[in-house]
């Protein structure tokens, strides 16, 4: 199996345009394909549930955010 760089593939995706929440979606991709790789259930399910927030949330999130500043 061709194993392709987290970065590399976000850079390709930049260059081909993707929206902002496309590299989203694939970085949360990404981690829930490295959270299947933990063998310790709690650990595996915590990281699950971390990677589960909707664009939606997250950019309400990073708003919240900004504003506390």
């Amino acid at each position: 199996m061709l194993y392709l760089h987290p970065i590399f593939v976000l850079f390709v995706l930049l260059i081909y345009g993707c929206s902002s929440q496309q590299l989203y979606n694939t970085g949360q991709a990404w981690q829930q394909n490295e959270c299947n790789k933990i063998i310790d259930t709690q650990e595996q399910n915590r990281c699950m549930a971390s990677s589960n927030t909707s664009y939606e949330d997250y950019k309400r999130q990073i708003q919240e955010t900004k504003d506390a500043k």
